[in-house]
């Protein structure tokens, strides 16, 4: 396990906004270096159990030292995206008390160039939150087309000059395979025509790529699809996301579990089906300025609270 700094985000917001029954069940579906999920421990009773998931083997290794520090606690070796499956598994559904995620990467994965998720370090160009599972970032891009290329860099990255980005790399990858981050981020920043002030112009291409080789939005989309069977009544989800494609899933999704289910006008349907399953709690929570001047990722940080209804209009 690497020696690389995780600085938790939002942390005492996070695990305040989950906390309820302190015998209860809890899940950190992001266990990172477990910033949250020790938070979470140090307020719950002998009788409580928290179950955490990961895709990185290094989380993974953190996580099986605090099992074995702390009956309390287990650890899931895979993505959150299986959450159902695994509470089901445990006997659990629809008895979890609070639902964590803290959405994107990590500092260590960020900082270790070995990981090749950062443009600011020379590594080998992976991305992979699960190094031994699925396609590296490079093996994407020698393969993908020129077409789905740019879709990803436009949708995934919010990059305007996706086609103009894409047609550079097919160009290159033509001549030479692009393996490294360095050789990623010059052949971006060669091609981009509007460099962002005080941003990278590599940045959203990384983004994208990363997202595209994690499936990032639809693990998030399958975990949130899950989020309500596995919560108790009463039990509170709170995610924390790091981009606007990511929020704006969590916020929909919560917005739509709060006002129920659309079905067409004259379609039977049940009051089970049209109840509200979810109620919003409070607005986006934001670092504080003090959060964001010890750990500057922190600042595009939102944190959304939700909590899970037990019966229509409660």
């Amino acid at each position: 396990m690497n020696g690389f700094q995780h600085l938790t985000v939002l942390c005492e917001e996070t695990v305040d906004a989950v906390l309820g029954d302190r015998k209860g069940c809890y899940v950190d579906a992001t266990f990172g270096r477990g910033g949250h999920s020790r938070q979470l421990l140090a307020s719950l009773a002998p009788e409580a159990r928290l179950i955490a998931f990961d895709k990185d083997p290094e989380a993974i290794a953190a996580g099986e030292a605090l099992a074995a520090a702390d009956a309390r606690f287990s650890i899931v070796h895979d993505s959150f995206a299986t959450l159902a499956a695994h509470v089901e598994a445990l006997g659990l559904t629809g008895r979890v008390t609070g639902l964590l995620a803290d959405l994107g990467v990590s500092s260590p994965q960020l900082d270790d160039a070995a990981r090749g998720f950062s443009f600011m370090n020379d590594g080998p160009l992976d991305m992979r939150m699960d190094p031994t599972r699925g396609v590296s970032a490079a093996d994407w891009l020698a393969g993908v087309s020129e077409a789905d290329l740019a879709d990803a860099l436009k949708t995934y990255g919010e990059e305007r000059h996706a086609r103009r980005i894409a047609r550079a790399l097919v160009a290159a990858r033509a001549k030479a395979a692009i393996t490294t981050t360095r050789q990623l981020a010059e052949l971006v920043a060669a091609a981009h025509p509007a460099w962002e002030k005080h941003k990278h112009p590599a940045t959203r291409s990384f983004q994208a790529i990363r997202i595209v080789v994690n499936r990032e939005l639809g693990d998030l989309e399958d975990f949130l699809d899950q989020a309500l069977a596995v919560l108790a009544p009463g039990g509170r989800l709170a995610v924390i996301s790091f981009h606007s494609l990511e929020d704006r899933l969590v916020k929909q999704f919560i917005q739509k579990a709060v006002k129920g289910d659309d079905f067409p006008p004259g379609l039977p349907v049940t009051w089970q089906q049209l109840r509200p399953q979810l109620k919003k709690i409070g607005k986006a929570v934001e670092p504080s300025e003090a959060e964001v001047d010890r750990n500057p990722r922190a600042r595009s940080a939102r944190l959304r609270i939700a909590e899970r209804l037990a019966e229509a209009g409660a």
